[in-house]
């Protein structure tokens, strides 16, 4: 019996060789979009990814990466024959407890370990964002990715490990001199290590708002302004009286002239204070105001007589 008469056959009785289906991946639900988003702080973003590699008798090691987006240090390399999502979770355990501080996002593939609900149960609990990858597009995770080539070329590459215990005692070595030692050209020459600690000595010098400097002409600007003009949003702006406006008005001409004759006579240009916007309109909204009411307060003489 050859092939044509087993097609013949199948044909007659009406027989369909069954399709392999391809299995389904489960991808991650992201809370926070991953396209634009860039680590601006420590512990801001955390990103994960697995790598692999065998000891010198055939069987499989597999490494878990942490990496800190920001200050690109290691934050943990954990090798063992297998890594699930439970043990995923034990590793970032481990790294919360030893820095106090949780993830603010997690970059992440869309993986098993990645998408399960250990994982996504460890984010909800934690208050950390989860931001998945698209599927096959490594390049969504560049940070992890380019530590992992690193791993791949200095270590993997160059040792033969005999024991997963051997393994486990050469990637951690490399993983401290990476922090400690080895210079990062995107910051400045510096480890990550030395990099994060300088951040933390460092106060964080928080950018002021423009509402909330103080106007030395007018005295006002010492709480913050919304754009309705009083404190409540949607109220609607509040006339100065006339004295303060003209004081004001005459507080800037006197400073403005004063600035012209400095620079006229080659002296050195003050720096003058910064106005509050919102307070200069309504000082120039209440001028307007007073000119409307004295032209109204006129025209209606005018037409008595």
């Amino acid at each position: 019996m050859n092939r044509k008469k087993i097609q013949r056959l199948w044909r007659e009785e009406g027989l369909r060789v069954p399709q392999r289906k391809r299995k389904r991946l489960r991808l991650g639900e992201s809370t926070v979009p991953g396209k634009r988003l860039r680590a601006e702080r420590p512990n801001h973003v955390w990103a994960l990814d697995f790598q692999f590699d065998t000891t010198s008798d055939g069987r499989i090691v597999k490494l878990l990466h942490v990496v800190d987006e920001h200050t690109r240090e290691a934050l943990a390399i954990h090798v063992a024959r297998s890594i699930d999502a439970d043990q995923t979770v034990h590793v970032l355990d481990e790294i919360v407890r030893e820095r106090g501080v949780a993830p603010e996002l997690v970059r992440m593939d869309n993986g098993p370990e990645m998408t399960a609900n250990a994982l996504r149960d460890w984010c909800r609990f934690g208050g950390a964002g989860r931001s998945f990858i698209e599927p096959g597009s490594p390049w969504q995770n560049p940070f992890v990715e380019s530590f992992g080539s690193r791993v791949r070329d200095e270590v993997l590459a160059v040792e033969v490990f005999d024991s997963l215990l051997e393994a486990k005692t050469v990637i951690e070595d490399w993983r401290k001199i990476y922090n400690h030692q080895r210079p990062h050209s995107s910051l400045g020459w510096r480890p990550p290590a030395a990099y994060a600690a300088n951040l933390v000595a460092q106060p964080v010098n928080q950018p002021v708002r423009l509402s909330q400097r103080l106007d030395r002409r007018t005295g006002a600007g010492q709480r913050p302004l919304r754009p309705g003009g009083s404190g409540r949003a949607g109220s609607p702006p509040a006339a100065l009286p006339g004295s303060m406006c003209r004081a004001a008005g005459a507080s800037a001409a006197r400073e403005d002239e004063a600035e012209r004759r400095a620079h006229e006579g080659g002296g050195e240009r003050r720096h003058l204070p910064l106005r509050d916007v919102a307070v200069e309109n309504r000082a120039a909204a209440a001028g307007r105001h007073d000119r409307a009411e004295r032209a109204g307060g006129e025209q209606r003489a005018r037409r008595a007589d």
